[in-house]
C-alpha cells in the first residue's frame, strides 16, 4: 500500500510537471509583451496609411522595454518610414519565407490569401533618404512580405531607398520576402547582424555589407525574378543590378544564397572602412553577366566553398572577375562553373587566386580560342581541377609573379600558354 501510494504520488507528480511545462511553452504571449498595431489604429485595407499607427506600437514597444509588435493579416499601406526601437520586433503572420509569382493582377493581394503586406511608396523617385524600416540594437523584422505598388513590372524601374537599414548590435531580417524593392537590405554599421531565409527581386541592389567590425551572419538568401522578368525591367536589372556587395566586413559568415538575372552577383569592394574577409559556403549566380567581381579583399582572404556559377550573356559573359585593384587571398574550393561564357576567370591584381577541386564545364567564346583561366598578375594556383572541354586551359600573362598548375585534368591536349617571367611550376597534368 506505501509503495502504491508512492508510485501514484511520482505518477501525479510527474502529470503536474509536463501539464506545467507544456503550458509554459505554449502561454501566448504577454500582454504586456505583445502590442497589436490594430489596436493602435492600423486598418490594413490597403489605401488608409498606417505609418503613424505602426509607429505609434513601436514606440509603445520601445518604451515597455521592448516586446512584440504583431501586424496581422491585412495589405498594410505606408506613405512613411518606420523606426524600430532596441528590443522590439516587427512581427507578421508568417513563420517562412512565403512564396509569390508576382502580384496577381498587377492589383493588391487580397486580405485573405497573401498574409501580412506591406505596401511600401515612401521616397519614391530617388535614393536617397531614410530606408523604409530601420532596425536596431536586438531589433527584428520578421514574417512579412514587402511589396512596391508603384513599381511597373513592364518598365525600367523607378529608384527608392533602402528597403531596410541594419544598425546598431544584433538586428534580424527573418523570413522576409522583399518582392520588388528598388534597393533591398542596407547592412551596414551594424555589429553582428543576422540575415536569414530571405527571398525576393531586388532591382538595383540585394544586399549592402560595410562597416562591420563584429561577425555578421547571411543565411539562405535567394533572389530570384519572381516578380517580373518582362524584357524592358529585366534588361535593366541585368545591365544594372547588384546582388550581394561586400565592403569591410571582419570575417562575414555567408550560407546558401543565390542570385539570378544580375550584372554582377556577388561584388567584393574597398570602401572607405576597408574589404572584406570571410567564409562563403554554397553560394550561387546563374545568369549573371559576371556572377563575382573582386575588387579588392583582406589579405587573410575570401574562402569560398561549393560555389556554383553561371554566365553566358552580356556583352563578356565571364563567370569570376579579379581585378587589378586587388591585393588580398582569394580561395575557390570545390565549385562548379558552366555555361557558354567567354572565360572562366580573368585575374588581375598583386594578390593570390587559387582553385582547387573544381569543375570547368564550359568556355572560349564563341571562336572557341580563349582560354579558360587568364591570368594577367599576381599569383596562381590551380590544383585538382578538371577541365571538360577541348580548348585552351590556361594563359599565364607576362606579369604573373608565381603560379602552380599541378594534379589537374584535361580533356584533349594540355594547352598552358605561359608567358610569365616569374616562378612557374606545372606539372603532373593528365591529357585524355
Amino acid at each position: 500500500m506505501e509503495f502504491d501510494a508512492v508510485r501514484s504520488g511520482v505518477v501525479v507528480l510527474a502529470l503536474s510537471l509536463a501539464v506545467t511545462t507544456y503550458a509554459e511553452e505554449n502561454v501566448p504571449t504577454s500582454a504586456m509583451d505583445r502590442f497589436d498595431v490594430r489596436q493602435f489604429g492600423a486598418v490594413g485595407d490597403g489605401a488608409t496609411d498606417d505609418t503613424a499607427a505602426f509607429q505609434r506600437a513601436l514606440d509603445a514597444a520601445g518604451k515597455a522595454g521592448g516586446g512584440v509588435v504583431y501586424a496581422s493579416r491585412g495589405n498594410y499601406f505606408f506613405a512613411g518610414h518606420l523606426n524600430v526601437p532596441n528590443a522590439v520586433t516587427l512581427a507578421g503572420m508568417w513563420q517562412s519565407v512565403p512564396a509569390h509569382n508576382g502580384i496577381r493582377d498587377r492589383g493588391l493581394p487580397k486580405p485573405t490569401d497573401d498574409g501580412t503586406t506591406f505596401l511600401v511608396t515612401a521616397g519614391a523617385g530617388t535614393e536617397d533618404g531614410p530606408a523604409f524600416i530601420t532596425l536596431n540594437t536586438n531589433s527584428t523584422l520578421k514574417g512579412v512580405v514587402l511589396y512596391y505598388p508603384q513599381q511597373n513590372v513592364d518598365e525600367e524601374p523607378q529608384p527608392y531607398p533602402w528597403a531596410i537599414a541594419l544598425r546598431g548590435k544584433n538586428p534580424a531580417v527573418l523570413a522576409v520576402e522583399m518582392l520588388n524593392p528598388y534597393n533591398g537590405i542596407d547592412a551596414t554599421r551594424n555589429e553582428r547582424h543576422l540575415i536569414r531565409d530571405v527571398h525576393g527581386q531586388p532591382l538595383r541592389r540585394g544586399i549592402m555589407v560595410d562597416s562591420i567590425y563584429d561577425i555578421g551572419r547571411i543565411e539562405n538568401v535567394h533572389f530570384n525574378p519572381w516578380w517580373s522578368m518582362k524584357p524592358k525591367l529585366f534588361q535593366w536589372q541585368m545591365a544594372h543590378g547588384e546582388a550581394f556587395i561586400f565592403g569591410r566586413t571582419d570575417w562575414q559568415y555567408v550560407f546558401n544564397t543565390f542570385c539570378f538575372g544580375y550584372n554582377v552577383g556577388y561584388r567584393f569592394i574597398r570602401s572607405k572602412a576597408g574589404v572584406c574577409n570571410g567564409n562563403f559556403l554554397g553560394l550561387g549566380a546563374d545568369d549573371c553577366h559576371t556572377a563575382l567581381v573582386v575588387e579588392d579583399c583582406a589579405p587573410y582572404g575570401l574562402l569560398i566553398t561549393n560555389g556554383e556559377f553561371v554566365s553566358f550573356h552580356g556583352p563578356d559573359p565571364t563567370m569570376i572577375e579579379v581585378r587589378e585593384t586587388n591585393k588580398g587571398s582569394v580561395r575557390f574550393v570545390n565549385c562548379a562553373y558552366w555555361g557558354p561564357c567567354n572565360q572562366i576567370a580573368r585575374i588581375s591584381g598583386s594578390g593570390t587566386v587559387g582553385f582547387s577541386d573544381c569543375t570547368f564545364v564550359q568556355w572560349g567564346g564563341k571562336e572557341g580560342n580563349r582560354a579558360a583561366l587568364q591570368a594577367r598578375s599576381g599569383t596562381l594556383l590551380v590544383r585538382g581541377c578538371e577541365f571538360r572541354q577541348d580548348r585552351p586551359q590556361i594563359q599565364l600573362g607576362k606579369d604573373v609573379a608565381r603560379a602552380i598548375i599541378a594534379e589537374n585534368l584535361f580533356t584533349g591536349a594540355e594547352r598552358i600558354d605561359n608567358q610569365s617571367q616569374g616562378k612557374v611550376q606545372i606539372g603532373l597534368n593528365v591529357s585524355n
